[in-house]
């Protein structure tokens, strides 16, 4: 079953396309990656599939999720898709959560508006969603972003976007801002999450080794156009077009330099 289905998507300001007819689809279980460098259109992307762009830009084309369109919808449906069908885990947590809520306020809005929680079964859910990221520390849920690190306020946002069960979890960069010990536990948890709920996943990331991990096909954007897709392996391994080529040759030589320089 297609859960998501971008067709011909167009993603402009006042001038050239930011977007340029991307189309793809996503089925229910499968995982996908969104790779380019910076500016090619990736986010932006990401953010058109659950109309979350910004108010300066405008969207045109097709985006269908869970066969319903997105692009033109009114804030009330997009409301009612994101949370039990679609949710975002953004690359800064700190700018992503509200910096005068509690954590544990914020991870039981979802818990309300979707599952209809209240009372001791919300406060048991907001409980078990932060238990379920590894954070298990009473003073989790009463803490402010800002008095969290980095690695614990990406897991509240994991457990935010979780919250509601969706089927489809959107990761726009979500590990970019943490260092790679933090970054090996934040995907490995997103890893189990998504294993154990059988969720469909569209991964955002420019760096190929973490895509290669993360997903089982991709699609390449250069300057706002899909230059190449297909499965991760082939993909990396055999690249078919110029661009591609020279992501694949980039992420080899740094590759070799971090090992030349670790030989030392």
């Amino acid at each position: 079953m297609t859960l998501l289905a971008v067709t011909d998507l167009t993603v402009r300001a006042d001038a050239a396309p930011l977007v340029d007819g991307v189309s793809f689809s996503l089925d229910a279980g499968q995982r996908l990656g969104l790779i380019g460098e910076s500016g090619s259109g990736k986010s932006l992307t990401s953010l058109a599939a659950v109309g979350l762009l910004p108010a300066s830009l405008h969207a045109a084309g097709s985006v269908r999720l869970d066969g319903n369109e997105v692009v033109g919808a009114p804030d009330a449906r997009l409301r009612a898709l994101r949370g039990p069908v679609a949710q975002v885990v953004f690359q800064e947590p700190l700018t992503a959560l509200d910096p005068l809520m509690r954590v544990g306020k914020q991870i039981s809005e979802p818990l309300q508006r979707h599952l209809h929680l209240r009372g001791d079964a919300l406060r048991e859910g907001v409980r078990a969603a932060l238990t379920e990221v590894a954070l298990t520390e009473p003073r989790i849920a009463r803490a402010y972003p800002h008095e969290l690190s980095g690695g614990q306020r990406q897991r509240v946002a994991i457990a935010i976007a979780l919250a509601a069960r969706p089927r489809l979890l959107i990761a726009d960069e979500p590990t970019t801002a943490l260092d790679v010990t933090v970054q090996d536990a934040v995907l490995t948890l997103l890893e189990r999450l998504i294993a154990e709920r059988g969720m469909a996943l569209l991964f955002v990331s420019h760096d190929l080794a973490v895509v290669a991990r993360m997903v089982d096909r991709i699609v390449v954007l250069q300057r706002g156009v899909a230059v190449e897709e297909g499965p991760v392996d082939r993909v990396l391994r055999d690249p078919q077009h110029p661009y591609t080529r020279v992501l694949v040759a980039s992420a080899r030589a740094l590759d070799a330099a971090l090992d030349a320089g670790g030989a030392e």
